[in-house]
């Protein structure tokens, strides 16, 4: 066949390429691209089978050899059934349940009512120095629970406009109400001479005492 005269063609050329070339060469190309990035060992849809040729799993097709398959993992064929099967996958993922939090068991109990309480405030009269001292009452706490204490800042509780000047004291113990005092926004020294707390298993008293750090002009209770 002269190819050198076929239409389209330049002198020298060899003439334009028919399908059934361009068809083998666009292959070849598509190979030599899945070579570079496919590893067939890892490709969970190749796969050769007792007659010695190999399937692709996912497209039901047949190819002579690995070149062929690697070609064809190329084609819009096999490219489309990957999409489809990735967005199975997708779906089916996103309809089973979500995986269930840890779950923390909240202790529940009927609360009787709020403790007793008393309440004295003390100058040292020597350098004026102001403190606190609570007592609290659980004559009916549960066995082996000990009564809880702290200190809170204004902006923690949703009871009353935040004031800087003023923090609270919190007690629990169950099966106690949880109690609160409003004290002075000072700093509470720390000292084992100026913070104290005792908790009598005998009596079902709590005890704290705590002093504000001494200032020249302390606030009044």
């Amino acid at each position: 066949m002269d190819f050198q005269h076929r239409a389209g063609s330049k002198t020298g050329g060899g003439g334009m390429s028919g399908s059934a070339e361009s068809s083998r060469d666009r292959k070849e190309r598509l190979r030599k691209l899945a070579m570079e990035t496919i590893d067939l060992a890892k490709d969970p849809y190749f796969m050769k089978n007792h007659l010695g040729t190999f399937e692709c799993k996912l497209c039901l097709t047949l190819h002579a050899n690995e070149a062929s398959y690697l070609a064809h993992t190329q084609a819009k064929k096999h490219q489309t059934n990957l999409a489809k099967r990735a967005a199975k996958e997708a779906k089916d993922t996103g309809a089973l349940p979500a995986p269930e939090k840890p779950r923390v068991d909240v202790k529940k109990f009927v609360k009787i009512g709020r403790p007793g309480y008393k309440v004295t405030k003390q100058r040292d009269p020597v350098n004026g120095q102001q403190s606190l001292f609570f007592q609290v009452d659980y004559p009916e706490i549960v066995d082996g629970i000990k009564p809880r204490h702290r200190f809170m800042s204004a902006y923690e509780q949703r009871l009353e406009p935040p004031d800087r000047q003023w923090q609270y004291l919190l007690f629990a113990a169950e099966p106690y109400e949880t109690i609160g005092f409003k004290i002075p926004s000072r700093e509470v020294e720390k000292g084992a001479d100026k913070f104290w707390t005792e908790w009598n298993a005998d009596t079902k008293q709590f005890f704290i005492q705590f002093h504000f750090r001494h200032e020249s002009e302390g606030m009044q209770f």
